[in-house]
This record gives structure tokens, sequence and C-alpha cells, in this order.
């Protein structure tokens, strides 16, 4: 009867996981489809409390005691972050839950060779893929989080040759696995150690040379590491809301990143050995003899207030600026002075899929202001200002008409189509792809340098004076 009632509360929380991504499928009710993952998860936890007694081996105060420390630390770790740092908490998150499986593959390896378990070949082989996946994983996923927060910087771990020596660690990790599968007796831990250590410095070594434009992608590639490792540590368990939520995580992660590198018309291929955005990428361009404009407070304010459209395309300048509420407050202005504002939406805008609807969500713009890709670019030649908020590569011409750019092919928002432009950024640096963008030298462009939350807010002080 009890194992029943497990099977069903994990039925329950399964179908709340799906219900959840489904949800999250839309800015609208993506708070809500959190709040039904989360209770199946925690429908979950509750149900797994109960396997153990089965047993006649419970140790709840292992398991409290888990929950307690790990809940503090997540509980103070969401409230304390910035929305400029979630990628680098989802990162986190995506490590951490690698080193889990990593943790529970050694587990049952310990107790094999210690004579306290079996283990079939079907079974050795499923510890061994979630050994492999959680390690890449874990220390992927932690100079993922370096390279985001700016700790580390692609030119300090990149060493010559770099794909050369990921393929060599590869070989030298799938050979590792193969002894280890095969070995048998009291050298064994010894040789599932020397796997570890290896798979651990080849998770490093993958994510080293991928440059920070793809991080996007690589965030999501190793969640869906993450959710493979943890389905893999389902089947070892026999736990079935384990390998549900693990086969959920990798799907979608997986899904994500196929969405990603289609967004940048590149290959999942060419983004893992490319070094897109990394520090071998060169600018283009020679703008040495071009001059850009510059617009003031004033004028800016007069040519918004008394335009028919405009639109707003937010970047990752938006978010360390933490400007959204005062575009808001702009864009409500604006309204009132019956000028239709929109917002277009890059698909890697930010450094996280979902970054910009997030940060704009946060802000209480309506979902149905925000503007995909191909409806952005159909609108933006009949735009008579567009305002690019501390967005760089994702408006780069250079993507349709440098057939030498890094990021030739990429579809982007086709600002310059639009009658104005003006660029709010810090200074003349290039992106986050490394490449200079041509945009600012265009002849409808003008640049306004500075903060962009403080640039908003003179330009929201002037409008109120019109």
């Amino acid at each position: 009867m009890l194992s029943f009632i497990i099977n069903i509360a994990y039925l329950v929380g399964a179908v709340a996981f799906v219900w959840g991504l489904r949800l999250l499928g839309s800015p609208d009710t993506a708070r809500k489809g959190n709040l039904y993952a989360a209770f199946g998860m925690a429908l979950a936890i509750l149900a797994t409390f109960f396997v153990p007694l089965e047993q006649d081996n419970g140790n709840f105060g292992w398991i409290l005691g888990g929950m307690a420390g790990g809940g503090l630390i997540g509980w103070l770790a969401a409230k304390r972050v910035k929305m400029t740092d979630m990628p680098q908490l989802v990162s986190i998150f995506n490590g951490l839950g690698g080193a889990c499986a990593v943790v529970l593959a050694y587990a049952e390896i310990a107790q094999f060779y210690a004579g306290a378990r079996t283990m079939s070949s079907g079974e050795s082989l499923i510890v061994l893929v979630a050994l492999l996946i959680g390690g890449v994983a874990f220390t992927g996923s932690l100079l993922a989080y370096a390279k985001l927060q700016g700790l580390v910087w692609d030119k300090q771990v990149i060493l010559p040759r770099h794909q050369l020596i990921n393929m060599i660690l590869l070989l030298v990790v799938i050979v590792l696995g193969v002894v280890v599968f095969l070995q048998d007796g009291s050298g064994g831990m010894t040789m599932v150690v020397i796997f570890t250590v290896v798979t651990l410095i080849y998770g490093f070594s993958f994510v080293a040379p991928i440059g920070g434009a793809d991080m996007p992608v690589v965030i999501s590639l190793l969640n869906s590491f993450t959710g493979l490792s943890a389905a893999a540590a389902g089947l070892v368990y026999g736990n079935n809301i384990m390998l549900v939520g693990g086969i959920l995580v990798g799907a979608s992660g997986t899904i994500l990143t196929v969405l990603m590198c289609e967004a940048m018309n590149r290959s999942l291929f060419n983004v893992v050995i490319g070094g897109f955005g990394s520090a071998g990428s060169t600018q283009t361009g020679d703008d040495g003899d071009q001059v850009v404009k510059e617009i003031g407070n004033n004028d800016l304010a007069i040519q918004l207030f008394y335009s028919q459209s405009v639109m707003f395309v937010p970047g990752y300048g938006l978010a360390v600026a933490q400007a959204q509420k005062i575009l808001k407050e702009v864009d409500d202005m604006l309204e009132a002075n019956g000028v239709d504002v929109k917002y277009a939406i890059h698909p890697v805008a930010g450094r996280m899929p979902g970054h910009m609807n997030v940060l704009l969500a946060e802000a209480d713009v309506p979902y149905p202001k925000l503007l995909d890709l191909e409806d952005a670019n159909a609108a933006l030649p009949n735009t008579d200002i567009v305002i690019i908020v501390g967005a760089n590569d994702v408006v780069n011409p250079a993507a349709e008409n440098e057939p030498g750019s890094p990021i030739y092919g990429m579809p982007v928002l086709q600002v310059w189509k639009a009658k104005n432009t003006v660029v709010i950024k810090r200074s003349m640096s290039p992106g986050y792809a490394g490449i200079q963008n041509p945009l600012f030298f265009h002849d409808n462009n003008k640049m306004y340098f500075g903060d962009a939350k403080a640039k908003l807010q003179e330009v929201a002080a002037e409008i109120k004076n019109l």
C-alpha cells in the first residue's frame, strides 16, 4: 500500500513538472508554471521520505540535515542574487546538479567494490555515464560561472591548439571508462578515481575555448547535461521521479540549445569548437577614420515625445544598469502622449535565454509589447526611432553585409532600417562577441553615452517638462 501511495505521489509530481514546463513557455504564465513545478518537487521529496522506511534503514537525520542546509543556501542565494547575475546562479545550480550525480555514482561504486551490492553490466555502464556527464557538467558550469562573473578571461584558460587537447582528453576519458567498466577487484576503485579526475579536467577544458558570446548556448547545453546525469541516477536507483525529472530537464535543455544555435545560424559543433567571441576573435571593419554623432538629453526627449512609433531594443547593458523600471517609466509617458511603444527581443540578447523577458517582466512591461525577431524586423522599417539600450552584437549589420565577420549569417535585429536609431552605451568598446559594430557610424544613428539608467532618467526628466 505504501509503495502504491509513493508511486501515485511521484506520478502527480511528474504531471506537475510537465504542466509547469508548459506554462513556462509564456511570460504571462511563467510564475504560475514555476509554482507548479515547485509543488511537484516538494511532493516528490515528501514521498521519498517514506521510501527508506520500506527498506527499514531510513536515516532522517542525514536527509533533514541536507535539506535544511541546501534549502538555506538556495534561499539566501535566490534572495540576494541580482538580476544581472542570474546567469551565474543558473550556472552554479547546473554545476551542483552535476556534482550530485557524481556523488551518487561514487556511492554506488564504493558499495560495489566493498562487496555491499552487486551490479549488472547495464548498471555499471549507467553509473559510469552518470559519473562522466555529471563531472563535465560540474567543472564546466563552474568555469562558465567564472567567465560570466569576470573572474576568468578566455586568454587565461585557452591553450595553443586547445581543441586538439580536448579531443585527446575525450579519447583518454573514453579509454579509462572502458578500463573501469572491465575492471574487477581491489584495484578498481583506483581506476575510478583516475577516471573521475580526468573527467573533471575534461569538463573544465571543454568550456575553456568557448567564447563569451556563446555562453547562453553553453549554459543551456550544460543544463541538459545535468538533466541527463539526473536521469542516469534515476535509472541506478530505480526512482521514477528522478528519471522523469532528469529526462525533462535534459530534453528541454537540448531543445533550447538547438533553438539558440538556430538563432545564431550556427551548428552546435561550430559553437563547441569555433571559439566565437573568445580572445581569438577579431574586430571587423576599419573605423579609424569614422566619426560618430552624439545626441543630447533634450533633443532625444523631443524626438521620442513627438514620434508616432518607438521601439526599444534591450541588451545586457540594460541589465547591468538595472534600468528596466525607468525604461518602463519612459514607456508610460510616451504611451500617454499617443506614441506606439514596442520592444524588440532577440533570442540571445543578454547572458542567458529569456534574460530580457525576465527583466522587462520585473518592470511590469505587458507581454504583448514584446516582439520576437521576425515580428520586430517586419515592424522596424515603419518605426520612427529605435532606442538600443545596452545591446550590441544582436543589432550588428556586419552579420548581414560582412562575409569576413565572425557573426556573419547570424540573424540580427535590422535596426538600421528604421528612420532613426539611438544607441545608449557607456563607450565605443566592442560587445560581448569582441567585435566592433558599424551601426555606430551609420548616417541615421546617434550615440548617447553613459550609464543606461542615469541617461534614461535624464530623458524622463526632459519629457516631463515638454
